[in-house]
């Protein structure tokens, strides 16, 4: 008979060789605990998801309400239904005005599929400008305007009419021009190693599209939902984009992704063609009553002061660190570079067998990132941290 991780690797399409394999019971709070009752400080948040911790009590009774009334009924955008309505509706409250109009998918890299559909329904024109380090997700659409090179090559050819820009240089914004459907940007580059970029250079970007007639697109599927350190990561540039899209902790949890922007623009995808952009699954009830409640747990138990006070405590006490190269951190966003790849994976590989879950950079790979709940308490960041710094110490 085959062992439960044999099962796994053989039974279920894996992502890479050498898979954590952590055999999940149950999660509560910012711990995931296994078969054999081994509790797991999940300093990632199952890779900025669970931003208010797993098993939120409001949103596993969100899901449970939802599930008493029903599923799904019907194809995205026919039917009126109350947790869809409701969802859409906190979500652009809480939003500037013209971001007012919410289309619902199934996951961030869809959201970014139909944001780039708009761009070039919207302005008739066929160019998409990115920037090199993004990541946008892994479908051809979104791997197109995604920089890492070698996670591309193998799936040419992808979508034509793509240019690559410097981040965070101004002088290439002039590249966008007349010709440009959209621009479509991480507030803040995840991937990469959580690169922040200068409020300069975001409001340059913005004037530039604005000029040429160019929707400007923020990729928020990672750095939104308050993993910023402010509900939304645009927050803190004073910026606005045309469109913004969502993906992420936006479910609470379930799997949800959304395209936001004026009325006027999403109203293109009904005509010339009709169903312009469709989904069946997107929008599922029971996935908006979790966001629902997601975005009301943001609202009224988030303190983002102390979000930003124990993120600067957990840099502070992982700094001490004579290995660490360098810290990046916004919020609770953090890229912690070493010497090497190798001490890399030796420290994540540490931490896990000491009970906390780290990861790495698929674009960056001397730096381990961790994204903790927000939720998280400072006992909590003290610990992990101490766990940390010894799995450095005692790997070195």
């Amino acid at each position: 008979m085959m062992s439960r991780n044999s099962e796994f690797i053989q039974k279920l399409g894996q992502t890479n060789q050498s898979p954590y394999l952590i055999d999940v019971d149950r999660a509560e709070g910012i711990y995931i605990y296994d078969k054999e009752n081994k509790a797991y400080m999940d300093m990632i948040a199952g890779v900025a998801v669970s931003n208010v911790g797993h098993n939120h009590p409001k949103i596993t009774q969100a899901l449970k309400s939802q599930i008493d009334k029903h599923l799904h009924v019907m194809v995205y955008g026919e039917f009126i239904q109350d947790s869809q309505l409701a969802f859409a509706q906190r979500l652009v409250r809480l939003l500037p005005a013209t971001l007012n109009t919410v289309y619902t998918v199934n996951s961030g890299t869809e959201a970014n599929e139909a944001a780039l559909k708009l761009a070039k329904r919207v302005t008739g024109r066929t160019e998409l400008v990115s920037f090199r380090g993004s990541y946008h997700g892994s479908t051809h659409g979104s791997m197109s305007v995604s920089g890492n090179e070698v996670k591309k090559q193998a799936f040419r050819p992808l979508l034509p009419d793509v240019r690559f820009l410097q981040h965070n240089s101004i002088p290439d914004l002039e590249y966008i021009t007349t010709k440009t459907a959209g621009v479509i940007i991480e507030t803040i580059q995840g991937d990469a190693g959580v690169r922040v970029p200068n409020p300069e250079f975001l409001q340059v970007l913005r004037k530039r599209c604005t000029e040429v007639g160019a929707l400007l697109i923020f990729d928020e599927i990672q750095c939104g939902m308050g993993r910023a350190g402010k509900l939304f990561a645009f927050e803190h540039f004073n910026v606005i984009p045309d469109v913004l899209t969502l993906g992420k902790a936006l479910g609470g949890g379930m799997p949800i992704g959304a395209v936001v922007s004026s009325h006027e623009n999403l109203w293109e995808f009904t005509y010339n063609p009709m169903l312009g952009h469709i989904t069946t699954f997107g929008g599922h009830p029971v996935v908006c009553a979790s966001a629902n409640a997601f975005l009301e747990i943001m609202e009224t138990e988030i303190d983002f002061e102390e979000v930003e006070r124990l993120g600067a405590l957990l840099e502070s006490i992982v700094g001490l660190s004579p290995e660490i190269k360098e810290i990046r951190r916004i919020g609770m966003m953090f890229a912690f570079d070493m010497e090497s790849f190798e001490r890399v994976e030796k420290v994540v590989k540490r931490c896990l067998e000491k009970g906390l879950i780290s990861f790495w950079f698929l674009s960056h790979p001397y730096s381990f990132r961790l994204s903790p709940p927000l939720t998280i308490t400072e006992d909590e960041i003290r610990k992990a941290g101490d766990i940390i710094l010894s799995s450095i110490l005692e790997t070195s």
